[in-house]
């Protein structure tokens, strides 16, 4: 997802040819009512009613925005007011319409993500699924659109990324003249070694691994790779463009001959998208994202594992029935989902256990206890054992998310934390009825998901549409306007004053993590040799652990693959640290009510108290044209501040991250040593270890704790910087002084009418939809059951 800017309406824009630029093309009618396919009646009811609010603002938008661009076109010198009212309306204008909503499926290679997808979107095998062959490990993207064929673009990475694997991947194969036979033997059984030959084959052809760098620079890739490092396919039905896009993202691995052309460029291959056309079931605005368990050797693909992950709103962490029990792999997955929580924007974490119509009766039975009810059938047996399975799952879910999060965290909150589902059963009904299979209730979810945020963001559109309208009229009104700048002067004083409470609480808001993060040093200390041990030591010695272990010191001390589980060597001896610090970190960027350790009720209040007292000096003092001013200036406040929220999200997770980066950085000269000879692997492991003991003695661990107070402390300063220079900005402009806000321009007059009455039309729009629902829920509760008997 691309950044948007840290920060919203902070000051005007400069004034150029860009000022003049024609506002976006709105959507035409058709294509709108295209996009609620996938919703019920009682919810297309109200997302028309939203789009037609987002529509007609829009519109009015538009209109004022001409107006004041032909009263000011000729002009030689535009007030700084008037520059600022025309790009906050321009702004407003080319506002896209719904930030994607990105939920992630989170498992490892035939936990059964894509065929969970192809179930959602009602495409039997439209994503290929893990069989004989091997899906790629890249991330897969699958949305809706207005568009009329089936779409897939496949990105790849650049010529200067792929040498950057190269060169790695050589380093990897090198194999010295005096290795021992031990050691060789151990190079030949490495799953990184198989992995790098497989990719060097797969591009170059056999043959390849025996090359080095400079040698495969000068080899000509056996795929044709395109110079925009974008393949773009297309086809009018879903099976055509499945059949075109297998070869791409499922691979064999060994390199046969007769392999399609597109199957040789899949080292290559960073990441793929999909869009659907018009999906009745899958809602435009919401993107499926397929995301492997481990990462990726690759700098950028790892990179951007790690980005799709935190910028994924929601989570599920996808396990098979028989491995949802127990198992590193699972644990992982959901470690890794809890830090999304943590530096990401995730808010919402579920478990979906996939493939569970699979169950052995006979020994179910056995195991079964005694005295329970019954069973008759294969059917009743699965429903049973699938529940037992949510409810024993959502309490250990539950209760490792309360070790990590704080207790009203959203995440806790769900309803629903445990899904069972199956793909197979979707589509067989053999022994599960459509809804019992749990995809409806997935669909459900995602659709309830994007309307809350649909009905939020045109609210809040509307509503800082109305306050911009608000003033526009009263500019070419200028009477008593000193006065009024004795009334702006009091106010920024109060401001000031504001502002420096405002610091002193984010000082307060911060401080609760200095003690755990005092403790977790502490504990990292004392447990790091322990840790260390465990991640380097293997309990079949170190055959097929040699090359692994030069990989991870390549990479700085990580590695991933797509076979083995991810090793991070920095973050393993940080743990202890974010054991600690957890619960405090994600209470400090939790939503609520205003606490001390709280800091978005901080801002909240903040926000409030200075709205609070425009109010009180426009009521006291009488302002010209109180309304428009009070109102905008409120209005304007709400946005500046509004801004803020994605501004700290996006600064939250360098601070998560600062611990494990401060560690990487201290210890990149022992991962740099070049061992080579006998006993290489043991040599190379007892370098690691004296160097991080030798770190350790030095403060390493307390170099990581400075580093994350101090990006604390950077985020606050950020924050008060970007709150006194947008203020004052906003309150310079409102004030008479110079060339501000005044000056005559085109009557809007009809156009903010129109902008009242469609303020006034949320609160019509939210009581309707309301009303729907509830005539909805009541008719769903006095119907007859409809499951029939499944078939046997």
């Amino acid at each position: 997802m691309a950044e948007t800017e840290d920060f919203m309406g902070q000051e005007p824009h400069p004034v150029d040819d860009d000022l003049f630029k024609e506002p976006m093309k709105k959507r035409r009618r058709s294509d709108r009512d295209q996009r609620f396919r996938a919703f019920p009646s009682v919810e297309q009811s109200a997302l028309k009613e939203y789009e037609k609010l987002e529509s007609r603002t829009r519109r009015v938008l538009s209109n004022t925005y001409q107006k004041l661009i032909q009263s000011v076109f000729l002009d030689d010198s535009i007030p700084n007011g008037v520059k600022y009212l025309i790009n906050r309306l321009l702004t407003l204008i080319e506002k896209p319409s719904l930030d994607p909503i990105y939920i992630g499926l989170f498992g490892s290679t035939g936990a059964g993500k894509s065929s969970l997808i192809n179930a959602i979107i009602q495409q039997a095998m439209f994503l290929p699924v893990s069989g004989e062959s091997i899906c790629t490990s890249c991330i897969v993207q699958v949305s809706s659109g207005c568009c009329e064929q089936y779409e897939a673009k496949i990105h790849l990475l650049s010529d200067q990324e792929w040498k950057e694997e190269l060169k790695n991947l050589t380093k990897l194969l090198h194999r010295t003249e005096d290795l021992g036979g031990e050691d060789l033997d151990a190079w030949d059984r490495d799953d990184a070694v198989e992995e790098a030959i497989w990719k060097l084959q797969m591009l170059y052809g056999n043959g390849a691994e025996k090359k080095n760098y400079e040698e495969l620079l000068r080899v000509k890739p056996r795929g044709k790779i395109p110079t925009s490092r974008i393949i773009t396919l297309k086809a009018e039905e879903a099976g055509e463009l499945s059949v075109k896009l297998d070869p791409y993202i499922r691979t064999k691995r060994r390199v046969w001959d007769g392999e399609a052309a597109a199957t040789h460029i899949w080292p290559l291959i960073k990441h793929v998208e999909v869009t659907l056309p018009k999906s009745e079931l899958i809602p435009e605005g919401v993107v499926l994202v397929d995301i492997p368990g481990t990462g990726d050797f690759n700098s950028k693909r790892d990179e951007m594992w790690k980005k799709t992950i935190d910028k994924c709103s929601v989570i599920w962490v996808i396990s098979d029935i028989e491995r949802v029990s127990g198992g590193r792999a699972h644990e992982d997955l959901l470690s890794e989902s809890v830090k999304a929580c943590q530096r990401g924007f995730c808010r919402d974490i579920a478990l979906v256990v996939t493939k569970t119509d699979k169950l052995h009766l006979p020994e179910y039975l056995r195991e079964r206890k005694v005295g329970n009810q019954a069973i008759q059938n294969q059917r009743e047996a699965v429903l049973e054992r699938n529940e037992m399975i949510k409810v024993q799952r959502n309490r250990i879910l539950k209760e490792k998310l309360k070790r990590k999060l704080p207790a009203d965290s959203k995440a806790l909150e769900a309803s629903d934390l445990v899904y069972t589902v199956s793909a197979q059963e979707y589509w067989q009904q053999a022994l599960l009825t459509e809804e019992e299979t749990e995809i409806p209730k997935l669909r459900e979810y995602i659709r309830k998901r994007l309307l809350d945020k649909k009905r939020r963001m045109v609210t809040k559109y509307v509503t800082e549409a109305f306050g911009l309208l608000l003033l526009t009229d009263s500019f070419s009104y200028t009477d008593n306007l000193p006065n009024e700048y004795l009334h702006m002067s009091g106010l920024r004083g109060f401001v000031e004053e504001k502002i420096q409470l405002l610091e002193k609480a984010i000082d307060q808001c911060f401080a609760p993590i200095t003690q755990p993060l005092q403790e977790g040093v502490r504990n990292a200390r004392t447990s790091y040799r322990r840790i260390l041990g465990t991640c380097l030591v293997r309990s079949r010695g170190n055959q097929g652990f040699h090359q692994t272990l030069k990989a991870v010191c390549l990479k700085n001390g990580v590695y991933a693959s797509r076979t083995l589980a991810r090793i991070d060597l920095n973050e393993a001896i940080t743990q202890p640290i974010y054991d600690q610090i957890d619960p405090v970190f994600g209470g400090i960027f939790r939503a609520g009510t205003p606490t001390s350790s709280a800091l978005m009720p901080h801002i909240d209040a903040f926000k409030h108290s200075l709205q609070e007292k425009m109010m009180e000096i426009g009521i006291r003092n009488g302002w010209k044209h109180d309304s428009c001013k009070k109102n905008f200036l409120i209005q304007e406040i709400s946005a500046i501040l509004g801004g803020l929220e994605g501004y700290i999200l996006r600064k939250k997770r360098k601070i998560y991250e600062s611990l494990t980066t401060s560690v990487q950085n201290d210890l990149k000269p022992c991962y740099e040593a070049q061992i080579t000879g006998k006993k290489a692997c043991e040599r190379m492991k007892d370098v690691i270890r004296r160097g991080v003991d030798r770190q350790v003695a030095e403060g390493m661990f307390e170099r990581a704790q400075d580093r994350m107070q101090h990006q604390f402390q950077q985020l606050k300063n950020g924050i008060t910087e970007k709150v006194k220079g947008s203020i004052a900005t906003m309150l310079t402009l409102a004030s008479s002084q110079g060339d501000g806000l005044y000056k005559e321009l085109a009557d809007v007059k009809s156009e903010y009418k129109e902008m009242e009455k469609l303020h006034k039309g949320l609160r019509e729009v939210a009581e309707n939809a309301a009303l729907r629902q509830g005539m909805q829920d009541f008719l769903l509760r006095m119907s007859p059951s409809k499951a029939g008997p499944p078939k046997t």
